[in-house]
């Protein structure tokens, strides 16, 4: 992950450490692997969450909610979803609700973002 963070994202984490210390933890780890998956990625605030963005293009963001975080990818109709965890029935996007930073759920997360980059690679 980038030591330097952006003010915008820096005042997202800052509100969220103190008013939902769990579920920042579960952004932060979502972002370290996104960050570890793709080191060239790009992050900005948008729609109240951290966009992720590969070469100028969209991958997902992640999102705190009032009782648990998602995962929200951009072209997440196009993902293989075998075990049907990704939600959603908009045109495009799909997302995957997450409650704790367990490796179940952290694995889950890899996979779609992996996908999510190979997608742009296409």
């Amino acid at each position: 992950m980038s030591n330097v963070i952006d003010k915008p994202i820096q005042a997202f984490l800052d509100d969220l450490v103190v008013l939902k210390v769990h579920q920042f933890e579960i952004v932060q780890a979502c972002r370290k692997l996104v960050f570890e998956l793709s080191p060239d990625v790009g992050e900005r605030m948008m729609y109240g969450g951290i966009m992720f963005s590969v070469a100028g293009e969209d991958i997902g963001g992640v999102f705190s909610s009032k009782h648990h975080v998602s995962f929200e990818f951009t072209r997440g109709f196009e993902l293989e979803d075998p075990k049907k965890l990704l939600e959603g029935k908009g045109k495009f996007r799909r997302h995957l609700k997450l409650k704790t930073n367990g490796d179940d759920e952290l694995l889950d997360v890899k996979a779609f973002v992996q996908q999510a980059v190979c997608l742009l690679a296409q």
